[in-house]
């Protein structure tokens, strides 16, 4: 795969690294540690050691990024796009919850991408993608992603490993092509245990509030489990690029996942060095009657 320095982009890829330093490497995918067993999902790295502490920390974030994010929109010369992906139960819904909780629904978006219709079908699995991709000024966060079309169909043998590498070819060159248009882009995968999962499943079975979230298709896809933990890593260490890493966020606790993710995306808008545009000269020294 082309690990090719991302130096030809429009924003400084470079600085979004240095802001995330050295905690966020250990949680950026990479060679060496290149499956997902190697790493702890129940670890706390951003963690205060105090719960309540850590959700007041959730809610600071949460007003810091409504603040970015009117500066990010006014600013207009960059887009964000917020990978969330993960297995069932792994919080993709609630860390958009508690992430962006304080910001306009006018500056972020959020898709939750489903089986595609018959009619997305009939294009290339990116077709439908590329329509829902953040504007100037957006942050667009993606509930699942195209990264189910690695995985899913691998998973049942629906595509051969010829045509799983060509889509993670097109995957790769289709983040590019946005990262080169001024798209930020953060994929987050969000590891969860075995165990963890098979407790949120039981939950929803017995929460008259969380019934509706149950599917039986969840205890057939749970039985994969082994199978989807490979393709995850396939996937991950095919796609991990200079110009749209992952990082794997530690989900067994809610927290520290909204902690995580939230500490992620404002590190990056203040990376950017976001400005307000210089005032229209025509309007210096209007009053209004």
């Amino acid at each position: 795969m082309n690990r090719q320095a991302a130096t030809d982009l429009p924003f400084p890829r470079a600085a979004l690294h240095a802001a995330k330093g050295s905690t966020w490497s250990e949680w950026q995918w990479r060679e060496r540690k290149a499956s997902l067993n190697d790493w702890d999902p129940a670890a706390k790295p951003f963690s205060n050691g105090m719960k309540n502490g850590d959700k007041t920390t959730v809610d600071q974030l949460a007003q810091e990024i409504d603040v970015l994010q009117n500066l990010f929109f006014a600013d207009g010369r960059y887009k964000m796009l917020l990978v969330l992906q993960g297995t069932d139960t792994a919080g993709k819904d609630g860390a958009v919850r508690g992430v962006f909780a304080r910001t306009s629904p006018l500056g972020v978006h959020t898709v939750g991408w489903k089986a595609p219709t018959a009619v997305e079908r009939a294009h290339d699995f990116l077709w439908r993608i590329h329509h829902r991709v953040p504007g100037a000024g957006e942050i667009m966060v993606f509930n699942r992603s195209h990264y189910e079309d690695v995985l899913v169909p691998v998973v049942n043998g629906q595509i051969t490993p010829e045509q799983t590498r060509q889509r993670y070819e097109q995957i790769n060159a289709f983040e590019r092509m946005l990262a080169q248009s001024g798209t930020v882009i953060l994929k987050c995968l969000l590891h969860i245990s075995k165990e963890e999962q098979r407790q949120r499943l039981q939950d929803r079975i017995d929460d008259p509030a969380k019934h509706w979230k149950f599917s039986l298709d969840d205890i057939a896809v749970r039985k994969q489990w082994d199978a989807y933990r490979q393709a995850y890593d396939n996937a991950l260490q095919a796609t991990h690029t200079d110009w749209a890493p992952w990082t794997v966020v530690p989900a067994d606790s809610k927290t520290h996942r909204n902690l995580m993710i939230g500490t992620l995306v404002r590190d990056s808008l203040k990376a950017l060095d976001l400005r307000f545009p210089a005032q229209d000269p025509a309007h210096a020294g209007l009053r209004v009657e």
